[in-house]
C-alpha cells in the first residue's frame, strides 16, 4: 500500500475533567469524528493502518528538557485538583492522568511514520493523533500541547536516518502580534540564526478570513520556490486545520477540498515522501472532511476543484510581500522571479487580544452558518464527482514492449465510431492520413471518456505532421461537448488555431514561444526556460497562477514538435496542472516519444510523485526577464499572479480579444 495511517485508540482517553470553556474545544471527538468520517469514506480501508507505539524517553529528549519529561511523567498519579493546578502555570492547557501515554502515543505515531516512509514500506501517510504538539516548548506545554511531535520527528529522522538540514515553514494568524501567542519571533522578519539564517520561513496572517485563493497563492509565490531550492529528504506537514472554514479558533475559510490541493502541491517534493501529523482543529465536520481530503490527495486521488473566486486578499498580498522581502537575500528562487518587495514588518503590540468567537454569538452563528453551507456544498459535489473506477488510460497506437505502465492504468484498445472520426477528420487534410485518422480516432475516445465521467485523466499520441491538427480538433471537441473552462498548455511549436473564438472559454498558454507576448489574457506565450531554476519559476509564477485562476474543467497538455522538454520536466508540469481541472487532464504525446517518458506521465497522472529534476540552477537573465514582462501584462487581469498589494497607479489593462504586444527585444 501507497499509504499509512497510524493511530491508537487510547490516544482519545485524555479529556478535561474541570470547566474551562478556552481548554474544551481540545476533546476526544476530534480523533473519533475524523477516523468515523474516514471509514464513511473508504479510505481507512486504503491505507496500511499502523497501530501508534509510544516514543520512549530518550526519543521526547531529542527536544524536550528531562526535567519536563518527568513533570509530565509525575501527572499520571495526580489528583483532579492538583492537576488543575497544574495546568493552570500553563496557557491553555490541561493535563489528564491519561495526558503521558497519549503524548507519548502521539510522538511514537509520528516517529513510526517517519520510519515507515524512510524505509520505502509506504510512500506516505497521516498520523492521526491527539495532542497537538507544533506549540509546545523545550521545557513548557502551552496551546493545548504537551509534546512537539513533528519537531521530535525532524531531529529523529536527521539522527536515525542520516537527513540533514530542517527547512521550518509556518503561516497562522498573528493580526500584527494581537493575537495568541504574541510572539515577536513569529512576524516575516523573524528568518533564524546564524547558520539557520533564512531557514525559518514565518507567513503571518494580519486578518483573519483568509481562503482557498490565499493558502494557493502562499504555496505558490513562497513555500514552494523556496522548497524546490532546498531540495528536501523528506516533507514534515503539522496539518493543523485551524485555518479550515469554521473552525473557532483560526477563523479562517480555507474549505477542506483546499488541504487536498495543498497536499498535492507537497507530494512533488521529496520523490513523494510525505509525512502529515494531525496538529489543531476544532470544529469536527470541518476537521473531519479536511483529514479525508489529506488522506485522499495521499492516495493519489484527484482532488475536487477550489471553490469561490481564486483572488487572494490585499491582506494576504502584503503578508507575501513581506515574507519574500525577508526571505529574498537568502533564496535565488525568489530573487529570480523579478519583484522587488519592500519588507514591511508587522507592527507588534502586546495592547489587546484578538476577540474570540463566543459560542451563541452572533458572529458565531454567522461562522457556523457559512460553514455548514460550505461542508454541506463539498458533500453534495462528492456525490457529484465520485472516485472514478479507471484514473488514467493510455491509447497509443503501437504499444512499446518497454512501456511499464502502473497495474491499474487502462491500455485503451478501442475508437472512436468513424463516423465521428471522419467528421472530425475533414477540418484538416493532415487527418486523412491512415495513420493521422487511426490516432484520432483513439484519442477522439479517450477524449469522450474524459469528458463522461468515465475516465479521469490520459495519455495519447499523434503521428507528428498531425499535431497540431489534432489539437485543433481535441479543443473544439472539448468545448462542443462539455468543457466549460478549458486550458491547453501547448509545449513545443504549436500554434494556436488561428480562427479560435477568444471568448473567456479557453486560455492558451503556448511554452517554446519564441518571445514573451501576450496578446490577450487569455493568449500568453513564453520561451522554454533552459535551467531547472528558470523552469520551476515559470511553472509555479505563471502556469499555475494562470491555471487556478481560471478554474478550468479540463486541461491539455499538449507536447507538439521540438518541445524539448525533458521527461522529469514534463511529468513535474502534467502533475501540478492535476490540481486546477479536479484531474481531468489529456496529455498529447508525439508518436515517436519514449516509452519512458509515457510511463513516468501515467505515473503523475495517477498520483505519484515525478521524479527530481537534478541540481537547483538559476534562471536566466533572459527567461527571468520575460517572466517579469508577463506577470506586469498580466496580474491586473489575473489575480493569483499578484505578490504584493497594489501601490501607485493602476497598470495598464490587456485587451480581451485580438491585438496585444510583446516584450521588446
Amino acid at each position: 500500500m501507497r499509504t499509512a495511517l497510524v493511530y491508537h485508540e487510547d490516544m482519545t482517553a485524555a479529556q478535561l475533567l474541570w470547566e474551562d470553556p478556552e481548554c474544551e474545544i481540545e476533546r476526544p471527538e476530534r480523533l473519533t469524528a475524523a477516523l468515523e468520517r474516514l471509514r464513511q469514506w473508504g479510505l481507512e480501508q486504503r491505507c496500511l493502518q499502523l497501530a501508534a507505539r509510544e516514543a520512549s524517553e530518550a526519543e521526547l529528549g531529542l527536544v524536550h528538557s528531562p526535567e519536563y519529561v518527568s513533570l509530565l511523567r509525575g501527572t499520571q498519579t495526580l489528583s483532579t485538583r492538583e492537576l488543575q493546578a497544574l495546568s493552570g502555570q500553563y496557557d491553555a492547557v490541561y493535563f489528564h492522568p491519561s495526558t503521558f501515554h497519549c503524548a507519548r502515543l502521539a510522538v511514537g505515531a509520528a516517529l513510526q511514520l517517519v520510519d515507515a516512509v524512510l524505509t520505502g514500506a509506504v510512500h506516505n501517510g497521516l498520523a492521526l493523533v491527539r495532542p497537538p504538539g507544533h506549540h509546545s516548548q523545550r521545557a513548557a506545554a502551552n496551546g493545548f500541547c504537551v509534546f512537539n511531535n513533528v519537531a521530535i520527528a525532524a531531529k529523529y529522522a536527521k539522527q536515525r536516518h542520516g537527513l540533514h538540514s530542517v527547512l521550518y515553514f509556518s503561516w497562522h494568524r498573528y493580526e500584527h502580534g494581537h493575537f495568541w501567542p504574541y510572539l515577536r519571533e513569529s512576524d516575516a522578519d523573524a528568518v533564524g540564526q546564524g547558520q539557520g539564517r533564512g531557514f525559518t520561513v514565518n507567513l503571518p496572517w494580519n486578518q483573519v478570513g483568509m481562503g482557498n485563493a490565499d493558502y494557493v497563492a502562499a504555496f505558490l509565490h513562497v513555500l514552494l520556490p523556496v522548497a524546490f531550492e532546498f531540495d528536501p529528504e523528506l516533507v514534515l506537514i503539522s496539518a493543523g486545520f485551524d485555518s479550515a472554514i469554521g473552525d473557532p479558533e483560526g477563523q479562517m475559510r480555507a474549505t477542506p477540498e483546499c488541504f487536498s490541493h495543498l497536499t498535492q502541491l507537497l507530494q512533488v517534493l521529496a520523490g513523494g515522501r510525505v509525512c502529515a501529523v494531525l496538529e489543531g482543529g476544532y470544529h469536527l465536520e470541518s476537521l473531519s472532511q479536511s483529514v479525508c481530503m489529506v488522506v485522499k490527495a495521499l492516495l493519489g486521488d484527484p482532488a475536487l476543484p477550489l471553490s469561490g473566486p481564486m483572488e487572494p486578499h490585499h491582506s494576504a498580498l502584503e503578508s507575501i510581500q513581506s515574507v519574500r522581502a525577508a526571505q529574498t537575500p537568502h533564496w535565488t528562487s525568489l530573487r529570480q522571479q523579478g519583484s522587488t518587495p519592500i519588507l514591511n514588518p508587522s507592527t507588534y503590540s502586546l495592547e489587546r487580544r484578538a476577540s474570540p468567537v463566543s459560542p451563541g454569538g452572533p458572529k458565531f452563528k454567522a461562522a457556523e452558518a457559512q460553514a455548514s453551507a460550505a461542508l454541506s456544498s463539498l458533500l453534495d459535489q462528492l456525490h457529484l464527482n465520485p472516485t472514478l473506477p479507471v484514473r488514467t488510460a493510455v491509447a497509443l497506437t503501437a504499444l512499446d514492449a518497454a512501456l511499464v505502465l502502473p497495474a491499474d492504468v487502462l491500455r485503451q484498445e478501442g475508437s472512436a465510431p468513424q463516423e465521428e472520426t471522419r467528421a472530425w477528420a475533414r477540418l484538416h487534410e493532415a487527418l486523412a492520413q491512415d495513420k493521422a485518422l487511426t490516432a484520432l480516432g483513439k484519442v477522439l475516445h479517450l477524449l469522450n471518456g474524459i469528458l463522461d465521467g468515465q475516465v479521469n485523466s490520459g495519455i495519447a499520441a499523434t503521428p507528428e505532421p498531425a499535431a497540431a491538427p489534432t489539437l485543433d480538433v481535441v479543443i473544439r471537441r472539448s468545448l462542443s461537448h462539455g468543457a466549460r473552462r478549458l486550458l491547453c498548455v501547448a509545449v513545443g511549436q504549436l500554434d494556436r488555431p488561428a480562427d479560435l473564438a477568444d471568448d473567456g472559454r479557453n486560455l492558451w498558454l503556448n511554452i517554446r514561444g519564441k518571445e514573451a507576448a501576450a496578446p490577450s489574457m487569455f493568449q500568453v506565450s513564453v520561451p522554454l526556460p533552459g535551467t531547472t531554476g528558470g523552469f520551476v519559476s515559470c511553472v509555479l509564477a505563471l502556469v499555475l497562477p494562470l491555471a487556478y485562476g481560471f478554474q478550468p474543467d479540463l486541461v491539455l497538455v499538449a507536447l507538439g514538435p521540438a518541445h524539448g522538454l525533458q521527461a522529469p520536466r514534463a511529468a513535474l508540469l502534467a502533475s501540478l496542472l492535476r490540481g486546477p481541472a479536479g484531474g481531468r487532464v489529456l496529455v498529447l504525446l508525439e508518436q515517436g516519444s519514449t516509452s519512458q517518458l509515457a510511463g513516468i506521465l501515467a505515473r503523475v497522472l495517477q498520483g505519484e510523485a515525478p521524479p527530481g529534476l537534478g541540481p537547483f540552477s538559476m534562471a536566466s537573465p533572459e527567461d527571468t526577464q520575460a517572466l517579469i514582462y508577463l506577470r506586469g501584462q498580466l496580474e491586473a487581469e489575473w489575480k493569483m499572479l499578484q505578490v504584493a498589494g497594489e501601490a501607485g497607479g493602476a497598470r495598464p489593462r490587456l485587451n480581451t480579444g485580438s491585438g496585444g504586444s510583446s516584450s521588446p527585444q
